[in-house]
């Protein structure tokens, strides 16, 4: 319910992006992952523990001299030298020089690290997590939101695969009958819902899920969302209807879309699921707006971009309600690791 999401309004349920997050979001803007080189925008981040020095490394000018002749390429000639290189030539011109430039960094840096060079260190596993919540066509200010679709799918960062997923309907307590409007656009049935457990019961199985998979013990690992409103709007509401304490390990997250914005250097309207999709030159798979299916959409993105040299990072967070970016500046931290619902009381 990508699109649907963009129209719900943050006014009534005390969930802002704060001055001090909007200026961190403008500073991300030209400082993301791919910020280093000045010969070209895509040089690679490494971790924050790394001195200024280390890039005064011979690498770094030597990546920066290939991305301005990649910059230089037409398309035919990325695309005919992508196909040299057996690697993905689908995607517009934009997406095709990031993918040759990312190759070109990856070996690079692969081959200092055996040298004693920089490195870089990714998140083990990143889960995907897009809710469906209860809507009504028009989403009056007063309306709250609640959760009836858990999805999760889980990308392992060094196989660069879907290896599990999860999925759970969640009975709304509030707003107990769904609207017509809801049923169509989620293919989520009153029946589904009815049948389903509260919120806190389906978030302790969640948790469940993820202790089995050792995540944030033995496993380092990520929450990912296609932008912020899951976890700071949708999440949040839930835990004061159900009266339980926000999650401690989904207090933050990779926003998707800011990263892909970023990363490609596309303004934000290009950066809604089926556009992200479109310019990589995928296509959806399964039903829109089904949390499951744009949850295994959204990790194929994630997917692409890894393959692309992207880095995936916790861009923002939620603090005392409060929507806030994460700078990219900020140490590379694992979500810890997860808890059952413990009451506000």
């Amino acid at each position: 319910m990508d699109e649907h999401k963009e129209n719900i309004q943050t006014k009534d349920v005390n969930v802002k992006m704060s001055k001090t997050g909007e200026e961190e979001e403008e500073k991300e803007k030209t400082n993301t992952c791919d910020r280093i080189c000045p010969a070209d925008e895509s040089a690679p981040q490494v971790s924050p523990s790394q001195s200024n020095s280390d890039f005064s490394h011979p690498v770094y000018k030597e990546i920066a001299l290939a991305n301005g002749h990649i910059n230089r390429m037409s398309k035919d000639e990325l695309r005919k030298k992508l196909a040299e290189l057996r690697l993905d030539t689908r995607g517009v011109k934009d997406v095709m020089k990031k993918r040759l430039k990312s190759h070109y960094k990856k070996q690079k840096l692969m081959q200092t690290a055996a040298e004693g060079g920089p490195t870089d260190t990714y998140y083990d596993y990143i889960c995907v997590v897009d809710f469906e919540a209860t809507c009504e066509e028009d989403n009056p200010a007063d309306f709250h939101h609640e959760i009836i679709e858990f999805p999760l799918v889980l990308i392992n960062t060094h196989t660069l695969e879907i290896v599990d997923s999860y999925q759970e309907y969640v009975k709304p307590e509030l707003n107990p009958q769904l609207s017509d409007f809801c049923v169509k656009l989620t293919g989520i049935t009153q029946k589904m819902v009815d049948e389903a457990d509260t919120f806190p019961a389906v978030l302790q199985r969640v948790v469940d899920w993820l202790r089995e998979r050792e995540l944030g013990t033995k496993y380092k690992y990520a929450i990912l969302t296609d932008g912020a409103w899951d976890m700071s709007k949708f999440l949040n509401i839930q835990c004061r209807i159900s009266g339980i304490r926000y999650p401690q390990f989904a207090k933050k997250w990779i926003n998707i879309r800011k990263l892909y914005g970023n990363f490609y250097k596309v303004p934000r309207s290009q950066t809604k699921l089926s556009t992200m999709l479109e310019k990589l030159g995928l296509k959806y798979e399964g039903r829109p707006h089904s949390g499951l299916d744009d949850s295994r959409n959204i990790a194929r993105i994630a997917l692409r971009m890894l393959q692309d040299g992207c880095q995936l990072r916790v861009n923002e967070r939620i603090h005392a309600g409060q929507l806030l970016s994460v700078p990219s500046s900020a140490p590379v931290e694992g979500a810890p690791p997860p808890h059952g619902p413990h009451s506000r009381n």
